[in-house]
């Protein structure tokens, strides 16, 4: 709606992960290093953890990015499954061939013979599963049992949770604690500084194709920092909502009073800042 009016070729706020519009925080570069040395290193299971629009599912589409060309990779958007749906799916991911897929023995063995075959021509093999945290625990335990496939040398499968915190929760279970041992390394993404927000929407702006005056003055970058809490996928709404304001007023750049009105009308604004700052137990009442 607004793209011509301030002289753009895309829209600079899009929610779908893009990484076009790829920002280099503090937190995602060192979530990055650290999914690539562990990796490098060999090592079973790592986790990344965040809050809602911290850009996990970016942080992942960067991992494979980088490390596409190294390792044969599977990503799994939805690990919601079956053990055996999700074992499924993994080997669809891996272009590895199930000759009977009602045994799940036959696709464990089926497996086995494939990683083994990539361990031979020096192809390691990594998994990523988003939204880990929706997994059921039965599946979980499906994931740990296909982790111990290994030579004597090494791993043929390495696994990469991405979730949210409830993931942290639901590996507190007692019967989850062999696989919560088994995780070497694990990150939590953090929200954007102040001036790190500045600097991001800056950015989004220019790939977005923007030249000339600023939209999003300092003032008004502070504002969105403080209304989104640093949380990027918030930022992208009340930046988007803020533009939309400025367009409908006709005003060359936007205003703090936009950005207010425009964060507003967000309420997951409100919600993000509830779970930022305050314990899950005493959100919802500590039980007993």
């Amino acid at each position: 709606m607004y793209l011509k009016y301030f002289g753009l070729d895309a829209a600079p706020f899009a929610l779908t992960p893009d990484t076009a519009f790829v920002f280099s925080s503090r937190s995602q570069r060192e979530a990055l290093e650290t999914l690539v040395l562990a990796v490098d290193g060999g090592e079973g299971f790592l986790k990344i953890t965040g809050e809602v629009g911290t850009g996990k599912t970016l942080l992942c589409r960067r991992f494979l990015a980088n490390v596409g060309k190294r390792y044969r990779t599977a990503y799994v958007p939805n690990p919601c499954l079956s053990p055996r749906t999700l074992l499924l799916a993994i080997a669809r991911e891996l272009r590895i061939r199930i000759a009977n897929v009602n045994s799940d023995c036959d696709i464990l063995e089926s497996l086995n013979r494939a990683l083994l075959r990539l361990a031979a021509r020096g192809s390691g093999v990594v998994v990523c599963l988003d939204e880990a945290q929706a997994m059921p625990v039965e599946t979980l335990e499906a994931l740990r049992l296909l982790s111990n496939l290994e030579t004597e040398k090494r791993k043929l499968l390495q696994v990469i949770l991405f979730g949210q915190p409830e993931l942290d929760e639901k590996l507190e279970r007692n019967d989850l604690r062999q696989l919560r041992t088994r995780i070497a390394f694990h990150y939590k993404l953090g929200a954007l500084s102040s001036a790190e927000t500045e600097v991001y929407l800056a950015h989004r702006l220019m790939v977005a194709g923007h030249r000339g005056d600023t939209l999003l003055p300092r003032d008004v970058a502070r504002s969105i920092h403080e209304h989104a809490h640093g949380v990027p996928r918030l930022v992208n709404i009340i930046a988007h909502k803020s533009l939309l304001l400025a367009y409908g007023q006709g005003t060359a750049r936007v205003t703090p009073r936009q950005v207010r009105a425009a964060a507003k009308d967000t309420p997951q604004a409100h919600t993000s800042l509830l779970r930022l700052l305050v314990p899950r137990w005493l959100r919802f009442g500590a039980s007993g």
